[in-house]
């Protein structure tokens, strides 16, 4: 594994149930590994804050009823650390997944214009930005229903103004994994060459 700094930032960001989690996944997992590491902005945020309320990390992690039960309270929670400090769960989140070595960062959930601004900053020209998205027909189909005071807040839509995204990536099931990603594989091979 290289030491230093990243050569290479992908900065996703998408809605709820727009397969972000999956599609970096994949990404990940056809990449050399001592090359990649995924970094879940929302590991460390929900590490502390079951610490901080005794709660089950593990269960806020899945994709159950147990994290939507406190999805509203942990954005609130949330919102408060950023406003005095915005890139505190970005620099956590870096320290949690050791990703300090590898050349190639995916930042798997990007939400707020906050989030790119702390790493296209500190890493300038490194960054790549990635919208993934899908039609609220296929989200429901995957499991989303709009909750009021979630989706309609900064933590879902702090990036829908976001003038525009090196790569959009439209994922309603169309093509494979490997289909719609080939842009983004082939900008990383261009950047990192491999």
């Amino acid at each position: 594994m290289a030491q230093g700094s990243p050569q290479l930032i992908l900065l996703c960001c998408g809605k709820r149930k727009s397969g972000k989690d999956y599609l970096t996944d994949y990404l990940e997992s056809t990449l050399p590994k001592d090359h990649t590491v995924i970094l879940r902005l929302s590991g460390p945020l929900k590490e502390c804050y079951a610490r901080d309320h005794g709660l089950d990390f593990d269960q806020l992690l899945s994709a159950t009823d147990y994290k939507e039960k406190y999805r509203l309270d942990m954005i609130q929670w949330s919102e408060r650390i950023r406003r005095q400090d915005h890139g505190y769960f970005c620099r956590a989140a870096i320290d949690k997944y050791q990703a300090t070595g590898f050349p190639l960062w995916i930042v798997s959930d990007c939400r707020r214009a906050t989030d790119f601004q702390f790493f296209q900053d500190k890493y300038p020209g490194k960054c790549r930005t990635i919208r993934i998205q899908a039609s609220d027909t296929i989200r429901e189909s995957r499991g989303f229903v709009f909750k009021a005071g979630v989706d309609d807040k900064e933590s879902e839509c702090g990036l829908d103004d976001q003038p525009s995204f090196d790569h959009v990536i439209q994922n309603d099931g169309l093509g494979s994994a490997q289909e719609i990603l080939a842009p983004v594989v082939a900008d990383i091979k261009s950047a990192l060459g491999f």
